[in-house]
């Protein structure tokens, strides 16, 4: 019998050449991996009403390639006992999970609320020691703004991403969003230098900044299908996934952006289209993409050298 994929592209040749710029990002794997050499990422957030938040950025992750994923409820008893369409998350509660020393990268925020339980989440999350790389996103960062010491924990850790909406920007920057709006890349930049972070400034053009305030990557890939709840919780789960893979933070924050856009291209192109566009979609599509470019930039890695359309 044979299989078709549910998915196409009418731009591979331009995506294949974009995705030359992130070659951690397309790097076949060793015969002799395990699940170990992929990392672990834990994801905390989802309170009680926004426990999908978590599940679409853990989801991502595991279509991402992170060989496990935890995620991580800031509610008091799991709000269910296993993710019925993904089995392969492991779940726990938020305390639970930042006792645990195995996890390679963290996503932090996505669904976490803006209660006392979750500003004492996020300092707890600051005040861990370890290199592993955190992203913060969502309410983190809303609590980041009204937090002072939060935002100076965060200054002093040197390894940690952000990535606002243009309102979150807003906030953490004690301006207005119109204000982010009119000069986008210079909001990128204070943010960054502000807290010695890794600011990923989303909408339309997502810029990236590194800690220095240098502009890292201006990103072109994707379509308004992306303006849909829980897109930027996939975000966070692809960066995160990528993080948590040992790829280096510039090619997995600015990689994991144009993988993110030009997965919502496949999907336009793959006749789902921009209206009604949904966000569990469209990590599944990132994962065909990415595996089709791996195949095709390393073809002594297949068992067949044609190029896939």
């Amino acid at each position: 019998m044979m299989f078709s994929s549910p998915y196409q592209s009418k731009r591979f040749a331009a995506q294949l050449e974009a995705a030359l710029q992130f070659p951690q990002l397309f790097t076949p794997r060793a015969a002799d991996s395990h699940k170990g050499t992929h990392g672990t990422l834990a994801v905390v957030g989802g309170a009680a009403g926004m426990s999908g938040a978590v599940i679409l950025a853990a989801t991502a992750a595991i279509y991402s390639g992170c060989g496990k994923v935890w995620a991580g409820f800031n509610q008091n008893t799991l709000p269910l006992p296993v993710v019925p369409e993904r089995p392969e998350i492991m779940l726990a509660t938020a305390p639970v999970l930042q006792q645990r020393d195995d996890i390679s990268a963290w996503v932090f925020g996505c669904g976490l609320g803006l209660c006392s339980e979750a500003a004492s989440l996020l300092r707890t999350q600051l005040q861990r020691c370890g290199n592993e790389p955190l992203l913060l996103d969502a309410d983190a960062l809303t609590l980041l703004a009204r937090h002072p010491e939060a935002a100076a924990q965060a200054g002093r850790r040197g390894n940690v991403i952000l990535t606002p909406h243009p309102a979150e920007a807003a906030r953490l920057l004690g301006i207005s969003t119109a204000d982010v709006q009119a000069d986008r890349g210079q909001a990128a930049e204070c943010i960054s230098r502000r807290f010695n972070a890794y600011t990923v400034l989303k909408g339309r053009h997502t810029s990236i900044c590194a800690p220095n305030g240098s502009l890292l990557h201006t990103n072109r890939s994707g379509n308004p299908g992306l303006a849909a709840a829980g897109s930027g919780d996939v975000l966070s789960g692809i960066i995160g996934s990528l993080l948590a893979q040992s790829i280096s933070p510039e090619q997995a924050i600015c990689g994991g952006v144009w993988l993110h856009g030009a997965a919502a291209d496949v999907l336009k192109d793959s006749e789902t289209g921009e209206t009604g566009m949904l966000s569990g979609e469209i990590a599944p599509a990132a994962r065909w993409l990415r595996n089709r470019i791996t195949a095709n930039l390393h073809p002594e890695s297949q068992a067949r050298e044609t190029l896939l359309p």
